[in-house]
């Protein structure tokens, strides 16, 4: 089969496109034909050697997959030939990949291929996010940052499916049409975003802030948080330096929250299939259209990541293997 190999840590342009083995079925695995891989920051920081899962080379890249089910344990509940979404974690960068049955979800009839790749990491993280760290509820406002990329334009679908206001930030005025397609009910620019979510808000601050740039953001995200405001941290693609000052935690009865949706789940597999289920019904009401941005052959993968790697992309990046 084709299929990607990271074969140094010199970062997306060093990946190959290799023919190599099909992965082997066996009774604890769903074997599934890739139609279509999304393209996540964690295989740009594996290609790199900075990702903090590390292993050995040459490996195949590639966290979330859609395609079909070519075989399956007989209690999965799984069939051949059925369409499914899957998080593998590795090696969904080809046109055949494993997975745990905990990992494979069955996709709607109204849910294609390309939706079904976008949906595992960005959806499930925020899902994650939202619902069981912040505990979102219903007319809360939710500040994103990085709002035009994969994991921003997921949160705000998602605030916005789950009866929250959203005010999107992003870094240049070219992206502030992806954050309103993503449903955003209000964009910012970075650069003078404080004084924009005062305004507003009419000085009131926001419920819960989204960050998966961190850096410079962090401290600012922390100004703009209403009484018991809670901030998310979900990355750091923007620098891991960043300072809050204790005091102004305590004095508004600030929370700031880690998101560690795979740590979660490694612990606990049946989490996957708990959120997938929350998710369906908003699947099948068409609230969740995840904003889709580049798609590159697999041939092209290192373009594919070169995307966010250099915050170029504006929603999700695809790679087409069939």
């Amino acid at each position: 089969m084709r299929a990607v190999h990271i074969t140094s840590l010199k970062g997306p342009t060093a990946i190959e496109v290799v023919e190599t083995d099909e992965p082997t079925a066996d009774a604890e695995s769903v074997v599934i034909d890739v139609h279509v891989a999304g393209v996540t920051y964690p295989e740009v920081a594996q290609s790199y050697g900075t990702y903090h899962l590390q292993r050995a080379q040459p490996f195949i890249p590639g966290a979330e997959v859609a395609g079909t089910v070519r075989s399956a344990p007989s209690d999965s509940g799984l069939t051949a030939g059925q369409r499914v979404a899957a998080f593998p974690g590795v090696g969904g960068y080809a046109e055949t990949v494993a997975a745990p049955p905990t990992a494979v979800f069955p996709l709607p009839d109204n849910v294609s291929f390309d939706v079904g790749a976008a949906l595992p990491m960005n959806y499930l993280t925020m899902h994650f996010g939202l619902v069981r760290r912040a505990q979102l509820k219903p007319g809360e406002t939710v500040l994103v940052h990085g709002a035009a990329g994969g994991v921003g334009t997921a949160a705000v679908q998602l605030a916005t499916a789950l009866d929250a206001k959203v005010i999107a930030v992003v870094s240049e005025p070219g992206k502030i049409d992806t954050a309103k397609t993503a449903g955003a009910d209000e964009v910012v620019v970075a650069d003078a975003f404080e004084d924009a979510v005062r305004e507003l808000t009419g000085d009131r601050g926001v419920d819960i802030v989204v960050d998966p740039v961190g850096a410079d953001r962090v401290s600012g995200s922390v100004r703009v948080l209403a009484r018991e405001g809670r901030l998310l941290v979900i990355g750091s693609v923007g620098g891991d330096v960043a300072q809050v000052k204790v005091d102004s935690l305590m004095r508004n009865n600030l929370n700031v929250s880690g998101v560690g949706w795979g740590a979660f789940w490694s612990e606990e597999p049946s989490y996957l299939q708990e959120q997938w289920a929350a998710l369906l019904p908003l699947l099948r009401a068409d609230h969740l259209q995840p904003v889709m941005g580049r798609r590159f052959p697999l041939e092209q993968a290192s373009q594919a990541l070169l995307e966010l790697d250099q915050r170029r992309a504006q929603g999700k990046v695809l790679l087409d293997v069939r």
